[in-house]
């Protein structure tokens, strides 16, 4: 803690006052402290310096004060004592120093006008007021004039003056008519500063009976009327009929018409002038122009710039105002006044005084016996104002000595003051602009500690940040501060601490352990005193997950996070803003406990949505941008310029984009002509074009629409733009896609895409349709047809080349020469079959076909591809007749071979060719007998096993459903089956062709065998077919099997069985529900059944099977 240093009385004024800062007292404001301790008296209240009352209503003059003793109140009039208990109409409220003076019981205001001070004084001292000019309001009445009509000619100018009376505070000036309504003002009309009208130049419509100045006198209430003042304008036409009137045929007459002049000025007068304004007033410079165009006013600062964002300008810009002027607004200011004949200019010295203002002003001081302290009083103004010092309101070289006290110009000097040097002070700064007057008081006390903190008072912060425990405390000499942790600990010091002169103890960053009871102790040489203050640090509150920028399409939906940490001990609130202010009140914004949601999103949603989490302690907040997006707006205010007959230049206004950029506009366009409510799409552009030149078609009315988009869509297509109809003119372009295909032998049909509407380029399209045949040494044939697209030329040659061309044409003439097609007559049927038919047998499912080709002549067409018949006729291996069914198979274009696949084998087929062309199929060629070689057999048609016994199955089968050549054999093969379904040994059986039928025997009782069975031809084995059989057990155990589980005796005993378990079973539930333990599982394992132990696989024979195959061969 900074101690106190003693200075010796010869250091410069700068040290004493520093020491004065840090020895002087701060008397808190408690009001308890304040109540109890002496104090010199406090002007707190008193009314202005130029204090203008109305005349009509009670003066009341304030002047309050404070002090201890509470002081008495005196009062000065015009520098001498006002007694006011001589005077009926005065009287001063209880406990206060404010005069009431009664004007409204017969007192006149005007005869208590006059300068008044107000003194406030206790036993410490006195205070003293500004000096108070009191001034009655008035309202005069305008003096009678007699007022002329003011004559004159169109395009002069004009002022009409109002001169109001002067009043106090002067009036507020405007012009009306007779109907109250205020005269409209402009450029050329305008009223100035002084309250006068003028006109830069009149006009006819100017001339009117009821110019009416009036004066508002805000004290009174009062407005004053001028008698209303009549301008009539003479035009030259009603001027020149006038002088014609009055003058003979002989004189010569003729007023000048009106003519332009250039600017004068009306106000102020001369070339220059001068301005004295005060500092921190607001400056208004003004300049009024004749002249004829109205001329406009410009303001300039010679030498320097406006002073920016305190310069307006008002009255049309005649008026400059700058606000809160100073020094440095002192300059010369020009106001030019131009219209298309000239100039005119004025320039205004302005020159910025100052009434005093304070740089220090004196402030109170408590100082304790034997300290030393200071009391400055520093003031600026232009010109520089005088300093001086009153104590008790006495001039200082007058007042009683004090032996502490030296006056060095603005600084009072105190050394080891006593009690009795307690006073007030005032010091008075003034120049020819004005004064300022300071009261300030000097309070010597002895007083010992006191600590003003509340006990125990308890401070509640948040881990990491500053902790102030307030120790507010007063006595005189100024009290030592030291503070303690706990009600034992060692005084606190150190960097992590520090010690305001207040007494607050700073913990800056606060942690933890930072926690507990803190004393504050406070001693002078008069005494000492201690407080205890309790600290909680706690955690602070966090958003672990903070609202993120959100981009949403209109009428989605969106939610916004804000999850939240805090000390367990606070209580947070969670507030969300939007833009930083409230959320709208609107039911789509829905606030759950850890999120806003707003439902159905609009443009109007589009903002910063802020979560704020407030505790008793600490605040947080997170923020998040949401993005409406949605498709933009339609362009508007589309328009055509540069029309020419094949180009316009469209262009547009881009609508709202919506917050996503526009990426292109596409325009299209509508035909009114020829397809009137059908757009089509003419062309884009990128997103930040606007403008495009369009190319045009001849003869087409276009209206053209433009649609934005953007990332989210297109928008709605914008208005139509105006039509424009583009001149006629011959056809740009022929037909497209013409093609000659003959329907008929005998014809030739030439056909053609018509072009559209806009591409007629002009009325009365037709078209010029030319053929002739090719390679032959004829003229071209032409007809002009209507707007089709189809004509048939007939008799014709069969199928012979011809050369062919369409041309447009239209009211207006042909279009270019066209490009010419090759078409074709009709074709007719071939004329020949294909010869020299040969079949190739690759094997028995496929063969290879050749032919001829036929002479293109006789193919009478264009030649498609040959296409060959083929049937099967009958199967080798049966002589039986069959349904044939023909099959086909194309091959295109000038194709001499083919290949037959899927034939059968062992079969005998027979097939032709026949060449194809446009119109059909010519002629067959002779059939062509083939046949296959044999293949392997399918699978036979059945396997079935019959009849089993012990040892013994018999088999049938059936022949295969396409033997595909001459059966030879069967072979069998069988092998038996374990219960583990393992394979036994592979028994294989070759059966002659012509059998039907096998009974196998030597086979084991009860046993599975499996049967693999198949047909051979001479080349090779077919596909098998597979069954499996079981032969049946030994009769005699079968009958026992059966005799025991029909007999009674077996049923009973089973039924015993099942009677002896279920006992056990209730028995074990009661054991166990009782706590004892049953060792079924140990008993099962010491008493094993050997007759249900796994069965052994010794010698891996099959007899293991016999009692599965007993069971299953049960049915039999």
């Amino acid at each position: 803690m900074m101690k106190k240093k003693s200075i010796s009385s010869s250091k410069a004024s700068l040290v004493l006052f520093l020491c004065q800062m840090i020895s002087a007292l701060d008397v808190p404001l408690d009001s308890k402290l304040l109540e109890e301790l002496s104090q010199p008296p406090t002007i707190t209240q008193q009314s202005p310096k130029d204090y203008i009352v109305d005349p009509r209503e009670n003066i009341v003059i304030q002047c309050e004060a404070k002090g201890k003793p509470p002081p008495s109140f005196s009062w000065t009039r015009n520098g001498t004592h006002f007694d006011i208990d001589k005077d009926a109409q005065v009287t001063m409220k209880p406990n206060s120093g404010t005069l009431v003076i009664n004007i409204m019981n017969g007192g006149k205001a005007e005869a208590y006008e006059g300068v008044y001070q107000c003194t406030a004084r206790n036993e410490r001292g006195a205070a003293i007021s500004n000096n108070i000019v009191i001034r009655p309001s008035r309202s005069p009445l305008w003096t009678k004039e007699k007022l002329e009509p003011n004559q004159v000619r169109e395009g002069d100018s004009l002022v009409l003056h109002c001169r109001p009376p002067v009043g106090l505070p002067p009036p507020i000036i405007f012009w009306m008519d007779n109907a109250f309504q205020r005269l409209p003002q402009s450029e050329r009309v305008s009223q100035g500063l002084n309250g006068d009208l003028y006109f830069s130049n009149v006009q006819p419509e100017d001339t009117r009976e009821d110019y009416i100045c009036y004066a508002r006198f805000n004290h009174t209430q009062t407005i004053q009327q001028k008698q209303p003042i009549s301008v009539k304008v003479f035009s030259m036409d009603s001027l020149n009929d006038t002088i014609a009137a009055n003058l003979s045929d002989t004189d010569i007459y003729g007023a000048k018409p009106v003519t332009e002049r250039q600017p004068i000025l009306l106000t102020p007068t001369g070339s220059t002038s001068t301005k004295v304004e005060l500092r921190g007033n607001v400056l208004l410079l003004e300049c009024i122009a004749a002249g004829l165009p109205t001329p406009v006013i410009r303001w300039i600062k010679e030498g320097g710039e406006l002073p920016a964002n305190r310069t307006f300008f008002e009255n049309f810009k005649k008026t400059l105002k700058i606000i809160d002027v100073s020094e440095a607004d002192s300059g010369n200011y020009k106001c030019i006044a131009r219209n298309i004949l000239g100039s005119a200019h004025h320039v205004i010295s302005v020159t910025v005084k100052a009434a005093p203002y304070w740089i220090t002003a004196p402030r109170n001081l408590v100082l304790s016996p034997g300290e030393d302290g200071t009391l400055i009083c520093r003031a600026n103004g232009n010109p520089k104002p005088n300093i001086s010092w009153l104590a008790n309101g006495v001039p200082i070289a007058i007042a009683p000595e004090d032996p502490s006290r030296k006056v060095d110009g603005d600084t009072i000097i105190f050394s080891h003051v006593q009690e009795r040097s307690s006073a007030v002070y005032q010091c008075n700064a003034s120049n020819e602009y004005g004064y300022l007057l300071a009261n300030a008081f000097v309070n010597i006390l002895a007083e010992p500690p006191r600590i003003l903190t509340p006990a125990n008072k308890l401070y509640q912060v948040i881990a990491d940040s500053p902790a102030l425990l307030d120790c507010a405390y007063f006595g005189s000499p100024k009290p030592e501060i030291e503070w303690f942790k706990g009600v034992k600990g060692s005084i606190l010091r150190g960097n992590e601490y520090i010690f305001h002169d207040n007494g607050t103890l700073e913990i800056p960053v606060a942690q933890k352990d930072s926690a507990g009871t803190y004393t504050c102790v406070a001693r002078n040489e008069l005494g000492k005193i201690q407080n205890e203050v309790q600290l909680e640090v706690k955690d602070p509150t966090m958003i672990i997950k903070q609202p993120e920028y959100k981009v949403i399409q209109r009428y989605g939906q969106v939610s916004f996070e804000c999850i939240i940490k805090h000390d367990s001990t606070l209580l947070p609130t969670v507030t969300w803003l939007k833009d930083n202010d409230e959320l709208p009140d609107d039911e789509r914004f829905l606030i759950g406990k850890d999120n806003l949601t707003i439902m159905n999103v609009t443009d109007k949603d589009d903002g910063t949505y802020t979560c704020i989490v407030n505790t008793t302690l600490d605040s947080v907040s997170a923020s998040a941008v949401l993005t409406v997006v949605a498709r933009p707006n339609p362009p508007f205010d589309l328009e055509l310029t540069g029309q020419l007959e094949r180009s316009v230049e469209l262009s547009w206004i881009p609508g709202d984009e919506n917050n996503s950029p526009i990426t292109n506009f596409v325009i299209e366009y509508e035909d009114g002509l020829h397809e009137p409510g059908v757009w089509h799409y003419q062309t884009e552009v990128p997103g930040t074009q606007t403008t495009i030149q369009l190319k045009l078609s001849p003869y087409v009315n276009y209206s053209f629409r433009v649609i934005a988009v953007n990332e989210i869509g297109r928008s709605q297509p914008s208005e139509p733009s105006e039509q424009y109809l583009t001149k006629s003119a011959n056809p740009d372009e022929n037909p497209s896609n013409v093609q000659g295909i003959g329907s008929e032998p005998d014809n030739l049909v030439i056909t053609w895409e018509s072009l559209k509407g806009f591409q007629s380029n002009g009325p009365g399209l037709q078209y010029k349709v030319s053929w002739r045949q090719k390679d032959v040494d004829d003229e071209w044939t032409s007809v002009i047809v209507a707007n089709v697209s189809k004509y048939i030329v007939s008799g014709t040659p069969t199928f012979v080349p011809y050369e062919i061309k369409v041309q447009a044409l239209n009211d207006l003439g042909y279009a270019p020469e066209p490009s010419e097609v090759i078409g074709h007559s009709g074709e007719d049927l071939p004329m020949v079959a294909p010869g020299n038919v040969q079949v190739h047998v690759i094997n028995s499912t496929l063969a290879k076909v050749h032919w001829d080709p036929v002479p293109l002549k006789t193919v009478r067409g264009h030649l498609q591809g040959y296409k060959v018949y083929y049937w099967k006729v009958q199967s080798l291996s049966r002589r039986s007749k069959r349904h044939v069914e023909k099959k086909i198979l194309t091959f295109r274009g000038n194709k001499t071979f083919g290949m037959l696949p899927g034939l059968e084998p062992y079969s005998s087929y027979k097939l032709n060719v026949r060449v194809v062309n446009g119109k059909g199929e010519g002629p067959a060629s002779p059939d062509k007998v083939f046949k296959t070689p044999e293949g392997v057999p399918s699978s036979p048609s059945f396997l079935k096993i019959t009849n089993p016994t012990l040892n013994s199955l018999t088999l049938e089968w059936g022949l295969p459903t396409h033997p595909n050549g001459v059966l030879t054999s069967y072979i069998l093969k069988f092998q038996p089956i374990n219960n583990t379904h393992e394979l036994g040994p592979l028994v294989e059986i070759r059966i002659p062709a012509n059998e039907s039928s096998l009974i196998l025997k030597n086979l084991n009782y009860s046993t599975r065998y499996k049967f693999y069975f198949n047909a051979q031809t001479s080349v090779g084995s077919g596909s098998q077919i597979t069954e499996e059989a079981v032969t049946i057990m030994d009769e005699a155990m079968a009958s026992r099997q059966v005799d025991i589980a029909t007999q009674g005796w077996f049923i009973g005993l089973m039924c015993a069985v099942a009677l002896l378990i279920l006992i056990l079973l209730i028995v074990c539930f009661i054991r166990r529900n009782k706590g004892g333990k049953y060792p079924v599982k140990e008993k099962e394992d010491a008493h094993a059944d050997p007759e249900i132990q796994p069965m052994k696989e010794d010698d891996g024979t099959f007899g293991e099977y016999r009692l599965f195959s007993f069971v299953s061969s049960a049915p039999f």
